[in-house]
């Protein structure tokens, strides 16, 4: 037997490869990352759950939609209610009442993103120029300063400063108590000059290489604790030599797994993930950072990625937009008023076996939360959904029918990038 906070506790293993059904120049596979809290069949979905919780949804939903594990925000725990509490608690898991594996990020994005004024996402489009290296939203003032040890940074919620450095997030991410976490990085905008790019990816490396020594120091001390997997995270935006450096630099330390993450252009998605995947590691698994609509999910399926992670279903969700297969509506619209059909025709999701558009839409209108978690529920199944059929499809040897035909219902084609050839 070996202890709880044993390496051994965490693995991954390949099961099938696309490759070989296909006849296609693919990446993707299947597998099973196994975790002490339950295992995950990859490629996943991973629904977000920033505060310890799927905004409007029940951790009890998120297992009845079939979601697998749930990723959480250090950056937000650490503000609100503390690190300090859920260590006390038994860690993630024990304290939300989720009976499956988490998956905490660093708080890096957090600090980098609303730092700089750009809240939930960095909008590219908003910044001034490309080459600008200290980019911040307009009207908005830097909250965040980064130097070689870290960052420097206040609180969105009140004005106050904290420090985030390589150590601090892991000391962090251990009370937090997740399956799998990430190392602290830099993230950079697409608007970065290509010197600040480099530069940045250096420091970024460095920071991993600290990652390491904190979290082998730490699993040391907390042996009462079961085993955290410490995932590396990618950087080197488009730049294809600066995506492979990274992998290479960060595929050699100790790390056992990988995040793809910073900023990409969508039409390069792809690309860009199989890049990464022809450079790091075949035997460890890799997470793509913040991805969720149908045509990235398949596209990054096929290029090697094994798990996602985004916010979109549940805030989109919250806006009474509503995912189906011949694309993404608005519930809001008044055509809804007396429509008593569910969401999606065929959907075996809690929602669509119990209410009706003309239900929800009366939710929405009359400002009533549960009309939230209604659509929340169906977004999130939905999504988990089509990458259990994608997964289906690698191991029954049917993926690129399943492909064409999700693909054309929802677009209405095939998008001219992902067009096989």
């Amino acid at each position: 037997m070996h202890p709880q906070n044993s390496r051994q506790n965490f693995s991954f293993s390949v099961s099938t490869r696309l490759s070989e059904s296909a006849q296609q120049d693919f990446l993707g596979r299947t597998g099973v990352i196994s975790t002490p809290h339950g295992d995950i069949q990859t490629p996943a979905f991973i629904p977000v759950g920033t505060k310890a919780t799927v905004k409007a949804v029940t951790p009890e939903a998120v297992r009845d939609f079939g979601g697998q594990a749930i990723l959480a925000n250090a950056y937000h725990l650490y503000l609100q209610p503390g690190a300090d509490i859920l260590d006390e608690a038994g860690g993630l898991s024990a304290f939300m009442n989720w009976q499956g594996p988490t998956f905490t990020d660093s708080g890096g994005f957090q600090v980098m993103s609303l730092g700089a004024g750009f809240k939930k996402v960095i909008n590219m489009d908003a910044v001034t120029s490309p080459g600008e290296d200290d980019a911040v939203a307009p009207g908005k003032e830097r909250l965040a300063h980064i130097d070689d040890d870290g960052v420097w940074f206040k609180s969105h919620l009140n004005g106050d400063t904290h420090r985030f450095s390589p150590e601090i997030s892991m000391q962090v991410q251990h009370k937090l108590g997740a399956d799998i976490m990430f190392a602290f990085d830099e993230l950079t905008t697409l608007q970065n000059s290509r010197a600040y790019q480099e530069e940045s990816l250096e420091r970024t490396r460095l920071w991993a290489m600290r990652c390491v020594a904190e979290h082998e120091r730490l699993t040391a001390e907390r042996s009462h604790r079961p085993y955290q997997a410490l995932f590396g995270v990618i950087q080197g935006a488009n730049y294809e030599d600066l995506r492979r450096k990274a992998c290479r630099d960060l595929g050699a330390l100790e790390f056992d797994g990988f995040g793809l993450g910073g900023a990409l252009e969508k039409d390069e998605l792809g690309t860009i993930v199989r890049w990464c995947t022809e450079e790091l590691p075949e035997n460890k698994p890799r997470h793509l950072l913040g991805i969720s609509e149908p045509d990235d999910l398949f596209w990054a399926i096929e290029n090697g990625a094994d798990t996602f992670d985004c916010v979109s279903p549940t805030r989109v969700a919250r806006n009474s937009a509503f995912y189906t297969d011949e694309g993404r509506l608005n519930l809001s619209g008044a055509k809804y008023k007396r429509d008593f059909t569910p969401l999606q025709d065929g959907c075996d999701c809690y929602t669509c076996l119990n209410y009706s558009r003309a239900y929800i839409h009366h939710l929405y209108k009359a400002k009533e939360m549960l009309s939230h978690t209604l659509i929340s529920i169906h977004n999130e199944r939905f999504i988990v959904r089509m990458v259990d059929r994608a997964r289906a499809g690698i191991e029954d040897g049917t993926y690129v029918e399943r492909r064409e035909e999700a693909l054309r219902k929802y677009y209405g084609e095939v998008p001219e990038r992902m067009r096989l050839r």
